[in-house]
């Protein structure tokens, strides 16, 4: 595809709306240009985009045991590892739809366990979610609905550099001409609030509290809007006329949306403030319209837990060992497996930043990864794979589970799929 620039002229080799993989929100309004030198962002690019995109991955050769190789020699060696394995153990899971799928029907082959790296942040979801289950919003409907957004102790600028510009920040709405100002409420000491700027954004609030506590702020603002405020002068270091004013704020929302993103609430029992958030909107839907937003899926995370799901029935954390699907999220994740000694061959899948590396294991590692991971120890087999969305196409799920988009050839290398040598390793077996 070519473009015009400016001046009318071809611009040779720039793509226009392309879909970047390197955050769950999945942008796709890129522009992004190809030459000899590589990739280059030229347009819409965040950090994340322009260092995934723009890295380069030259050079990088199959090993076994440390040394260059060829890729049928790393494929047959992969191959004897897992069909000398009694319980691999298949982590990472940095791939697109095609790649997990791939990941599943070796798992399955070969009696495996599934588990993403991203796991534990996720499952300050699902917890929530099959036990209570909650109201949802989609990134459109935020962008679309919402005048007031409550950000629950999320650094969303950092995981998600452009989630502010994209869905807080516009302009337009396709519901009005006229779109009401929206308030933005951080709650949560330490957040980046430099997103947040344009016409449309009206009253930013700051709660600034430990991370730990965003909780105990959530449980006194559900008790004033109730009726029964707490009888204390503060409450996680906010004082309580903080707590009414913010209450106040969400009781005159015509449409709230409570955003946070499960890494980052990385502390002990999360998923209990994920829950009371849950539930403090469940009863704001009484007498108004408010929903819940989170935010992920980085490294694949959402879309390898939509994949295990639909092929499974069940969510991360399965195991194939008995001959059929056994879930079990404690039982199953393999970093605890990896403590306890569990598993015989770890087989790491990594295609989209060089930052998603495998935990130390006494066990034969298996590396699926893209050029450029520093691994804390020589692996058994080494593959590089390319990226997809930039070495050559695929499809991810966005964050909010509604949508997969497709993720271009930009031709960037010819990096083999992931999915391929996967497929390959299970025809072998």
């Amino acid at each position: 595809m070519t473009l015009s620039s400016p001046d009318g002229s071809a611009v040779p080799g720039v793509q226009s709306h392309v879909t970047c993989p390197f955050c769950g929100i999945l942008c796709d309004d890129l522009e992004v240009a190809r030459s000899a030198a590589g990739l280059k962002v030229q347009r819409n690019g965040c950090e994340k985009a322009i260092a995934g995109f723009e890295r380069n991955v030259a050079g990088a050769s199959p090993q076994v045991g440390g040394r260059d190789t060829d890729l049928a020699t790393a494929v047959a060696a992969a191959t004897a590892l897992l069909r000398a394995s009694r319980l691999p153990l298949y982590g990472g899971l940095g791939t697109d739809v095609e790649g997990v799928r791939a990941v599943m029907a070796l798992a399955d082959k070969s009696g495996g366990v599934v588990d993403h790296a991203l796991s534990d942040g996720q499952y300050r979801n699902f917890r929530v979610l099959q036990t209570a289950g909650w109201f949802m919003s989609t990134l459109t409907e935020t962008r679309n609905r919402a005048d007031l957004i409550v950000v629950v102790g999320s650094d969303l600028h950092k995981l998600h550099p452009r989630f502010f510009e994209r869905i807080v920040n516009v302009e337009a709405s396709l519901l009005t001409e006229t779109p009401p100002k929206r308030t933005v409420i951080f709650l949560g000491q330490g957040l980046d609030t430099s997103g947040i700027q344009g016409s449309r954004v009206g009253e930013i609030v700051s709660v600034p509290c430990p991370l730990d506590r965003v909780g105990e702020v959530v449980g006194a603002l559900k008790a004033e809007i109730k009726g029964s405020p707490l009888r204390l002068d503060e409450v996680a270091g906010v004082k309580m006329d903080v707590v009414k004013g913010v209450a106040e704020r969400i009781r005159k929302a015509s449409y709230g949306v409570f955003v946070w993103a499960p890494p980052s609430l990385a502390f002990p029992n999360a998923d209990l403030t994920v829950g009371l958030v849950s539930e403090f909107v469940k009863e704001l839907n009484l007498a108004g319209r408010y929903a819940c937003l989170s935010l992920g899926g980085n490294e694949g995370a959402v879309t390898a837990g939509a994949v295990c799901s639909w092929q499974s029935g069940y969510p991360l954390r399965v195991s194939f060992a008995s001959g059929a699907p056994d879930y079990d999220f404690t039982r199953y994740a393999i970093p605890k497996m990896l403590e306890a000694g569990d598993g015989d061959v770890l087989v790491w899948v990594a295609s989209f930043t060089p930052d998603l590396t495998p935990p130390a294991a006494s066990i034969p590692t298996i590396v699926l990864g893209t050029p450029g991971m520093k691994l804390a120890s020589t692996p058994a087999v080494y593959i590089p794979v390319g990226t997809p969305g930039a070495d050559h196409a695929g499809r991810l799920v966005r964050c909010d589970n509604v949508v997969s988009l497709p993720l271009r050839n930009l031709k960037r290398s010819t990096l083999p799929r992931g999915a391929d040598i996967l497929a390959a390793i299970e025809l072998a077996i």
